[in-house]
């Protein structure tokens, strides 16, 4: 495996850079109000819609990438492994009455930063109880692919569960969401605060898997290979999985569970620039802050008078995008 310069792994961030700053004035000129250039007050609204888009599309695609990666699966997403739906399920928890005490004592920044935590605590223990019972399950080193994602599946519907249950609980808890919240995400207003969070933690996260995008090329060859190539493998799954629930907990903690973005996105950028995680992770973190960006402008334009009327969550789009993906994926992986 030929070895990088800093100067072409910056030019591969630089290009995904640039594709993204087109995508985003494209997606400014959409509005509920027609496609043109916005007004100052029209540009508050969709400048900061724009940003917080693509913050969690770049965070789900780079999870999706690292899952994929790691767990040598095409088919792993964060949505589909019950990483996105611990992740809301325990930044849920974390708002719960019982805890306003511990929040009314560390003030608006332990707030936010508490919820990212649980978000994280969340996200990593669903991913950890889906490996657990797969292996058990499977009974080999290599994760059964059908097998991880009906477990992924059964996670999400207990996680859906306990949320349900809490929300009919606690119907006039501040910030509840609503019982659509782990269904389906959608972009809304967040505080200066919480973007600030959300991005601290997505930056580093990716930060993180962008430099060890090296030995994940290796990882999705098999273990022999990956040891014979210097690799420490169990290490860097962990190290992998914990960064990639981190974003994945940073995104859903502003947005709720999106779907497939994690799926499709690296599928997207493997087809353009091939399987290398030093030209795919790039790739895959671009695709994911474009398409989400796009999605959201697409929710907004569809909201005009004379179309729907009123403004989808983007993750509804997302979900009729994914679902034939995701079918595709899995007939053609099945025909292999």
């Amino acid at each position: 495996m030929k070895r990088w310069s800093v100067g072409r792994l910056t030019l591969h961030v630089a290009i995904g850079v640039a594709a993204w700053s087109a995508a985003a004035l494209v997606c400014l000129c959409v509005g509920s109000t027609g496609v043109h250039w916005p007004s100052s007050g029209e540009m508050i609204f969709r400048r900061e819609s724009v940003i917080v888009a693509s913050l969690v599309g770049a965070a789900l695609a780079a999870a999706g990438a690292a899952y994929q990666a790691v767990l040598r699966n095409p088919l792993a997403d964060p949505y589909l492994l019950g990483a996105s739906s611990g992740a809301a399920l325990a930044a849920y928890i974390w708002r719960l009455p019982a805890l306003t005490g511990i929040l009314a004592l560390g003030g608006a920044a332990a707030v936010e930063a508490g919820q990212e935590a649980f978000a994280f605590a969340g996200a990593l223990a669903a991913i950890a109880v889906v490996l657990a019972i797969t292996t058990t399950r499977s009974g080999a080193r290599r994760l059964d692919p059908v097998t991880l994602l009906l477990v992924g599946v059964i996670v999400n519907a207990f996680n859906g569960s306990i949320y349900l249950l809490l929300n009919a609980m606690h119907k006039d808890m501040p910030g509840a969401g609503g019982e659509i919240g782990l269904l389906v995400g959608g972009i809304g207003h967040v505080t200066r605060l919480q973007l600030v969070c959300a991005a601290f933690f997505i930056v580093v996260s990716c930060a993180t898997l962008l430099g060890l995008s090296g030995p994940l090329t290796a990882a999705a060859l098999s273990e022999p290979e990956a040891f014979a190539l210097g690799v420490r493998i169990h290490l860097l799954r962990w190290v992998a999985l914990s960064a990639a629930s981190l974003a994945t907990a940073a995104a859903v903690a502003i947005s709720g569970p999106i779907a497939f973005v994690g799926l499709i996105c690296p599928h997207i950028a493997r087809r353009l620039v091939g399987p290398d995680q030093r030209r795919l992770f790039p790739a895959s973190v671009a695709a994911g802050a474009i398409l989400l960006a796009l999605a959201d402008a697409a929710s907004r334009g569809l909201a005009q008078q004379h179309l729907l009327g009123s403004e989808l969550q983007v993750g509804i789009l997302t979900g009729l995008l994914g679902g034939p993906f995701f079918l595709v994926l899995l007939m053609e992986g099945s025909g292999q």
